[in-house]
């Protein structure tokens, strides 16, 4: 019988982030934060031009500059790979899409403002950029295409000579013959073109790498800020030619990844080469500049969707025409962003066909990648916007439409038409609850006093499923310690989400101890064999179980060993506040003498791994409520309320933060962010003096809750919570908006981010 004592701290309470003291102390440590003995720094000469030739005339006065200890360019690592588009995208034709890499120097052609020319090594970032001013580059600037839609036309700027214009991929998924027939018989056709503003990222923490040579072991140490060591050695392995042994990478705190940091860029292996050739170590921080011109950016899509309805609003048939900006090279998952999005297109709607075509554009801007929902919020603000829209036309209410079209309990498991298959959930249920949660019926009084207040108010909703910890599996090793506490040892990496909590309060529920004597050890490669990292939501649904069942085993050894120096059967002890007892008396002992009286190293280790099959589904609804001041057009959030059904609860506080930060990302799309380039391709919003952000003025209160119904594909019944928030509430607060503006302008279209300026003038020309 397996006996374990109450744990205070166990799954599904609300305990308190067991690592913010140190945070919020000052206490973290970040990759910047580390500096060795001779430490040099790099500095990133990049390119003015959004496309243009160059030749580097000189490097010999830089060189020469007091403090400069090393000028690299391309020649000087012409023997390094350039870094990758991994996931390559099956055409309508059969072949895989062509690979446009990233050169880790450019050598004779610039494709984006902020491309890497040279790398600059001194004693100081000042002094490499004073030496950085004595390079002569001679460039000759050439027209630049940066137009998501119109790099695709006839006469546009070539990223590439010898492409095929500026076609980076053709993706189809669906069935055209049956799409099409669907729309020939339907009783009501609705269109609408959107898009999707790009983003960029924006985390606390700019990157930063340091990277040193032990000539002694033959290998290098490599400290970066990450979602994962162990992809981050296997591309710098690739890219430099090496033995994965031949690479060491850790990671420490991170401030915030949001998809962005899983990537290897290119001052990582720079870095690398810099310090063996030099013998000493070397660092690269990004300033807040760089990161707007040189890490990946996120969403920019152009679509065109039509639902096909008979005449009482049931759908028959979905069609997307998208085309998603890739950048000036294709990163390295860039077209399996748009790819993914696509899986989702029907959502939570029985939609019997579909047809999705998806082509990406090369562009002369930065690269696009994977940013918090990678393709799932797109798809999601697609079809959300689209069925408010269908409603609008055929005179039904938003929960209507819906209520006519959501998958039933009694359809579950479903296979979408794009191949999903969603094992459970009570779709209509959480909208339900969602509307009595923000008192939709009472919304028409309380825009009744809006208008006396000369404001008018909206009322949007967006009912949200994504794909999500997708199959794979997080192996997790704990180990009992001399001292009686733990240490866990696991491949995810955590980027503020509070995995130390919530793993410690699975590992205790098993060990019967405090949550508060599990240490969370990470992001070192010497400590695994291998780990998956952090992205997709897929740490505690995937991660969580496999350090369950490594607990569970260790918690079986600690038994065994108990019940031999207590003369007793293992069947009857109990493991309570870092003891093992015998049930029903006051013999113990405790977990430090256990670690003592272990024969082997073996007995004091628990190993688990959980292999999932299947991806997992949460679902929920989102309604937002705004007030718009017709005056100046400024829109503010007045109330937000989110029903979301993750499947089971680890901790309700984590996962609030989960929800309202991804939350408040969306928000920020809707209203604030916006990356703006010219004709010539110059990033006109490269500062946050030009980039707009949420700040907490722009922020409500949340009315969050769960409706929680069991994954049947996760062990502990998890669907993943880390991107949700951002992909239930872009539509939710563009759809409220859109309802104000339709009621009563008879506007019934605006695209993101809805500004004061833009809304203030799309108010008076309607007006």
């Amino acid at each position: 019988m397996n006996k374990v004592a109450h744990v205070k701290f166990g799954m599904g309470a609300a305990a308190l982030r067991k690592e913010d003291n140190a945070f919020i102390t000052g206490k973290g440590c970040y990759t910047d934060d580390k500096t060795e003995e001779g430490i040099l720094y790099g500095y990133v000469l990049r390119s003015p031009a959004a496309h243009a030739t160059f030749k580097i005339e000189d490097t010999s006065e830089a060189l020469a500059h007091p403090g400069v200890h090393a000028v690299l360019t391309a020649e000087d690592v012409a023997d390094l790979k350039p870094l990758q588009n991994i996931v390559p995208i099956k055409q309508p034709d059969g072949s895989m899409n062509a690979n446009r890499d990233i050169p880790i120097l450019c050598k004779d052609t610039v494709r984006h403002v902020g491309d890497a020319i040279c790398f600059i090594v001194a004693d100081s970032v000042a002094i490499a950029k004073d030496a950085a001013e004595l390079i002569e580059i001679d460039f000759d600037i050439l027209p630049a295409a940066t137009d998501t839609e119109k790099a695709l036309e006839e006469g546009s700027a070539l990223v590439y000579e010898d492409g095929d214009k500026n076609l980076a991929f053709t993706h189809f998924m669906g069935d055209r013959e049956a799409t099409d027939k669907a729309f020939a018989e339907a009783d009501h056709v609705t269109e609408i073109e959107l898009i999707n503003n790009r983003l960029i990222s924006n985390y606390m923490e700019t990157r930063a790498v340091q990277a040193n040579w032990d000539e002694e072991a033959g290998r290098f140490d490599v400290t970066v800020g990450s979602q994962g060591v162990f992809g981050q050695r296997r591309v710098l392995a690739a890219c430099m030619g090496l033995e994965l042994e031949q690479i060491h990478v850790m990671t420490p705190d991170v401030g915030g990844g949001f998809g962005t940091k899983v990537f290897v860029y290119r001052e990582y292996p720079l870095c690398m080469v810099a310090a063996k050739k030099l013998g000493r170590p070397v660092k690269w921080t990004s300033d807040r500049s760089e990161h707007f011109v040189s890490d990946a950016h996120g969403r920019d899509n152009v679509v065109t969707a039509k639902m096909a309805m008979d005449k009482d609003g049931k759908f028959s048939a979905i069609d997307i025409d998208l085309i998603a900006a890739m950048g000036a090279y294709l990163h390295a998952y860039g077209p399996f962003i748009p790819y993914l999005g696509i899986t989702m297109t029907t959502g939570l709607y029985d939609i019997p066909t579909m047809a999705a075509l998806t082509r990406g554009s090369y562009t002369h801007t930065v690269p696009t990648d994977a940013y918090r929902g990678a393709g799932r919020p797109e798809a999601a603000y697609v079809l959300e916007r689209l069925v408010d829209q269908c409603a609008r036309e055929l005179n039904l209410t938003p929960d209507e439409i819906r209520k006519r079209n959501l998958i039933t309990p009694e359809q579950l498991p479903y296979t979408t038409p794009a191949g999903r298959m969603y094992d459970t959930g009570e779709y209509e249920e959480h909208m339900k609850l969602a509307m009595q949660n923000a008192d939709w019926d009472g919304f028409s009084e309380r825009n009744e006093k809006a208008k006396l207040q000369g404001k008018i108010r909206g009322i949007g909703m967006s009912t949200y499923i994504e794909a999500c910890a997708f199959a794979g599996s997080e192996p997790a090793f704990i180990d009992l310690k001399d001292d009686g506490t733990f240490d866990l040892r696991i491949g995810t990496q955590s980027n503020g989400q509070g995995h130390a909590t919530a793993y410690a309060q699975l590992a205790a529920e098993k060990l019967g101890i405090d949550y508060e004597k599990i240490q969370l050890r990470q992001g070192d490669t010497d400590e695994l064999e291998n780990g998956g990292g952090t992205g997709g939501s897929r740490s505690v649904p995937l991660g969580g179980v496999s350090v369950v069942r490594a607990s569970e085993q260790l918690a079986e050894k600690i038994k065994n060993i108990a019940a031999d120096e207590l003369e007793a059967s293992s069947a009857d002890i109990e493991l309570d506040n870092g003891e093992a007892r015998i049930v029903g008396t006051d013999r113990s002992i405790s977990f430090a003498d256990i670690a003592q009286a272990a024969k082997d190293d073996a007995d004091l280790t628990g190993e688990g791994e959980f292999q999932q099959e299947e991806a997992t589904y949460p679902n929920g609804t989102h309604i937002c409520e705004v007030e718009i001041d017709p005056n100046t057009g400024v829109t503010e959030i007045v109330k937000y309320t989110v029903v979301d059904d993750f499947g089971v609860t680890v901790n309700p506080i984590l996962l609030a933060g989960q929800v309202h930060g991804g939350i408040v990302q969306s928000i920020g799309q809707c209203l604030n962010e916006n990356v703006v380039y010219d004709e010539e391709g110059q990033l006109l919003t490269a500062s946050f003096m030009d980039y707009g952000m949420p700040r907490a003025d722009n922020v409500p209160g949340f009315d969050f809750s769960t409706r929680n119904v069991p994954s049947t594909t996760n062990a502990l019944g998890i669907k993943g919570a880390g991107e949700a928030g951002t992909i239930g509430a872009t539509p939710a607060v563009m759809n409220a908006i859109v309802e104000a503006l339709y009621r009563e302008y008879n506007i019934d279209h605006i695209d993101m981010p809805v500004t004061p300026a833009k809304l203030w003038s799309v108010i008076n020309q309607a007006s």
